[in-house]
């Protein structure tokens, strides 16, 4: 983009500001450092010592560019934008945020420049206007790139250390070599969450993946917000573990029951999320066994997005223990299998408990139907659905058979 008309350095607008041009320098940092959220919390001088030299460098490129009449070159640029970028970069300050705050150096720029101007100065206005946006595009394509690259080199790196860590920690690997790697220091209790989503379809891979890369992005940047700081985590995508350290309170509260609500819309699908609390480092890849079938059973059993404990799912996680018990439960259903509108009403039976009205209106019959139904259910299986402790037995029955259904003739073994 070339300016409106030539500016020359003798230029009413630049010969004012030349001489202030350190003291705009810092000006110009200061205005920049208002964009940016708790760097009042840095010691005085922070950022003074490299990023001022580099405003005043920068300025002063332009106006060489200015003098010699020609465009911004963008290597000249780089040369000087490039260390400040790295260093904001290494010191975690968002891209986001960096580029709000070069935009606010160069517009308080402006503003000095525009407060002084006069009406005869508006043609010169213009073109510095318009060097100014040149210079505001190398920048933020300088910006852009070096910040990509650093993340890529230092973070990317870092993050996999991290991944490598969460690994090891869940599954009893040596996790202190990882966490130096990690730059990170272990705690010696976590709270273990299980997070699951239903898995899409793996015909079409690309959309998936790509899918499965931007869950991951979505979930990272919410626990980052949750925990105030990156958690350990192997989140696919799909399925995976986070790790997290306990608050200071050691409540025994649900603590992440927004989570998975969260989670869910953000990811635009029904997440689950099964937690436990202080779980210690030793104890861990045996909790990860125990939540993994929790998170299993939860899926299995369809239950809503939400955040579970083990008391949330405490009778189905029992009632499904391997053993000749749970086997002869699920049996108990089997004669119901012929007959599919007696399972559907057991089914509308459990749901609604003893709402004989609404269960009937859920299966769509008179209640006194519903009723016979359910005599019919007594017959077959032994169970009378009327009697609380043999409702009690039915709904256990039919918990087990929808997770493990026993063979066709098991009801005789």
């Amino acid at each position: 983009m070339s300016p409106a008309r030539p500016l020359d350095l003798d230029s009413p607008l630049i010969s004012r500001a030349v001489p202030r041009l350190t003291e705009l320098a810092t000006e110009l940092l200061d205005a920049g450092l208002a964009q940016i959220p708790g760097t009042e919390q840095l010691p005085p001088g922070h950022f003074t010592e490299d990023v001022v030299p580099s405003i005043v460098a920068v300025v002063a490129t332009v106006l060489r560019a200015i003098d010699e009449q020609r465009e911004i070159d963008a290597d000249e640029i780089a040369a000087l934008v490039v260390p400040v970028v790295e260093r904001q970069a290494e010191e975690r300050i968002p891209l986001r945020i960096a580029i709000k705050a070069f935009f606010g150096g160069v517009h308080r720029f402006w503003q000095e420049i525009a407060a002084q101007a006069q009406p005869a100065d508006l043609p010169d206005l213009i073109s510095l206007s318009s060097l100014l946006l040149d210079l505001l595009e190398h920048l933020n394509i300088i910006m852009a790139e070096t910040h990509s690259d650093v993340v890529q080199s230092i973070f990317g790196t870092e993050r996999e250390a991290r991944r490598e860590l969460s690994s090891a920690l869940l599954h009893g690997g040596s996790a202190e070599e990882l966490a130096v790697r990690a730059d990170i220091a272990l705690a010696d209790e976590y709270d273990l969450l299980a997070v699951r989503v239903p898995a899409g379809d793996r015909r079409v891979l690309l959309a998936e993946d790509a899918l499965a890369r931007r869950r991951v992005r979505l979930a990272r940047e919410m626990l980052n917000d949750l925990s105030g700081l990156s958690p350990l985590h192997t989140f696919d995508g799909t399925t995976g573990y986070v790790l997290l350290p306990p608050p200071a309170d050691g409540s025994d509260a649900v603590r992440y029951g927004n989570v998975a609500t969260e989670l869910s819309q953000q990811l635009d699908a029904p997440v689950v999320v099964i937690e436990f609390h202080a779980v210690t480092r030793t104890r861990l890849p045996e909790a990860v066994r125990e939540i993994a079938e929790l998170s299993e059973l939860a899926m299995s059993l369809g239950k809503p997005a939400g955040t579970y404990t083990l008391d949330d799912l405490m009778l189905e996680y029992q009632l499904t223990r391997p053993g000749p018990a749970r086997d002869r439960l699920a049996t108990r259903i089997v004669p119901l299998l012929e007959h599919p509108h007696l399972f559907e009403a057991l089914q509308a039976h459990i749901r609604f408990g003893w709402d004989r009205k609404r269960a009937a209106a859920a299966v769509h019959l008179h209640p006194n139907s519903f009723s016979y139904r359910l005599r019919r259910v007594a017959e077959l299986t032994g169970f009378d659905p009327s009697e609380p402790n043999d409702s009690r037995m039915l709904a256990a029955a039919l918990t087990v058979y929808e997770l493990f259904p026993p063979q066709r003739g098991a009801e005789n073994e």
